[in-house]
């Protein structure tokens, strides 16, 4: 049975990347590969298949680099690696100077999912993306993938696979656990809290809507004194609390927040499509590629055409039936497996152990 291991800063149960990482890990299994994870951490919640190894030097922010002998040890015997983000975006150049070090040669899958030249704090920055002969470059949207063909990277644009078949959450019991009466207009916005994801934005709407405001995600980047005044000084009621199980998230909100200024794709507007909930989305340039795909969602400002939709039951259940027929048309785990399968099979390493 051929291995393959997938490498990066951290792996976690709410990460927008580590969620995908497991999409991919459910095609490798299919495909009969032995999954494992190395990563700088692991944090609490994880559950995925496959044996875990911790790596020091690997985590973001760690202030020495990864040990080479332990990081060679890790993946030794891996007959592929799919590196997430670590050689994209430079939260620790040290490992990722490291991980190109030590992968140069081996079949490995470089999975782009935030090049440096679309965050501003790291725009200066010339050490990534990285290339090698034995390597594949997958982005998660086109947008990505010209900008790396105008630096002279080829690539291959997989869009983020999705269940569309999923079970749904308990409304009922979320709702009582969050002391939400059903007649509440609940807000949900299912991410980490941090500058980009628009939090003041989507208080403003659920304040005009006169609705309750549920963050899920915790706080990072140090933004959590920002996030506790933002919360404050809300003119409406506020409920930070995270959950494990975002389907019972979708269950219990009317409406989905997500007014990004920027993201790499943006899972939460694909999941309320999947999960049968509207959606307000920023106005983010892969938000506009998605939007192509044939996606009805609400304009951060539209405020009068969310009140008027949610309260029309009728056209509201037609939004959703298409946002639905969406997703399960371009978006779905089964389409996704097929171009990771065909990259793969086409690379000549699905047979890598014969």
């Amino acid at each position: 049975m051929p291995k393959c291991s997938f490498l990066s800063f951290r792996f976690g149960p709410t990460d927008g990347v580590s969620v995908v990482a497991q999409n991919w890990a459910e095609v490798l299994a299919g495909l009969g590969f032995e999954v494992s994870w190395v990563a700088g951490s692991f944090e609490p919640g994880w559950k995925s298949p496959g044996e875990t190894t911790i790596v020091e030097g690997l985590g973001i922010g760690d202030e020495q680099a990864p040990n080479m002998s332990e990081l060679h040890n890790a993946l030794n015997g891996q007959d592929l690696v799919i590196v997430e983000n670590l050689l994209s975006i430079p939260l620790n150049l040290a490992a990722s100077h490291a991980v190109a070090e030590v992968l140069r040669g081996r079949p490995t899958i470089i999975h782009h999912h935030d090049p440096p030249w679309q965050r501003e704090q790291y725009s200066h920055i010339e050490d990534l993306p990285v290339d090698d002969l034995a390597w594949k470059h997958v982005t998660i949207n086109e947008l990505t993938r010209r900008e790396m063909s105008a630096r002279g990277i080829d690539a291959v644009t997989i869009y983020n696979g999705f269940n569309v078949d999923v079970e749904l959450g308990n409304r009922e019991l979320t709702r009582k656990r969050l002391c939400i009466p059903e007649e509440t207009l609940l807000v949900a916005h299912p991410v980490r809290a941090i500058e980009r994801k628009g939090i003041d934005k989507a208080i403003g709407v659920t304040e005009k809507l006169g609705g309750t405001y549920w963050i899920s995600g915790p706080a990072e980047d140090n933004y959590g004194p920002q996030l506790v005044t933002e919360l404050s000084s809300a003119k409406c009621p506020v409920i930070h609390l995270s959950l494990e199980n975002r389907a019972d998230i979708y269950a219990a909100a009317d409406l989905i927040a997500f007014p990004s200024t920027w993201e790499g794709f943006g899972n939460p507007p694909i999941e309320a499509a999947i999960y049968h909930r509207p959606v307000f989305v920023g106005n983010y340039p892969v938000a506009d590629e998605l939007r192509g795909l044939g996606f009805h969602w609400f304009a951060v400002e539209d405020t009068d055409a969310m009140r008027e939709r949610l309260n029309d039951a009728e056209g509201l259940n037609t939004l959703l039936k298409h946002n639905f027929n969406v997703a399960s048309r371009e978006l779905s785990s089964k389409k996704m497996a097929q171009r990771l399968s065909n990259l793969i099979i086409e690379a000549g390493w699905i047979h890598v152990s014969s």
